[in-house]
């Protein structure tokens, strides 16, 4: 049996240091895993949701190498919502699903690690 090292990264806080220890985080996951195939997600809620907009172009060059490599930014709708963000105004790499609490234990469900740095 093979190990599976599928892992989700929870973002919840709007600060940029919050963003740049998710991305940091992911590239070292990569990093230390080359030779293993596996999913990595970072689920965004509530205030972080703001980290997201095309006006965050500084955040976004940090998340292009990530996105290259496969990793996955899913956005919750409900917080999109809460902090008035049309979903035109962020970053068209990310995914919008209608509640990441509910993404999140989804993913856990299906095996993914839970990990918020």
């Amino acid at each position: 049996m093979s190990a599976n090292y599928d892992v989700l990264l929870h973002l919840d806080n709007r600060e940029d240091s919050a963003f740049k220890l998710v991305a940091r985080n992911a590239q070292n996951y990569l990093n230390a895993l080359p030779d293993e195939k596996f999913g990595l997600i970072v689920v965004a809620n509530a205030g972080a949701v703001n980290l997201f907009t095309l006006a965050r172009e500084d955040l976004r060059a940090l998340a292009t190498p990530l996105v290259a490599r496969g990793v996955r930014f899913l956005l919750c709708a409900n917080a999109l919502a809460e902090n008035k963000i049309d979903r035109d105004r962020v970053w068209p790499e990310c995914e919008v699903v209608p509640a990441g609490l509910v993404e999140i234990v989804r993913l856990q469900r299906a095996g993914y690690a839970y990990v918020k740095p």
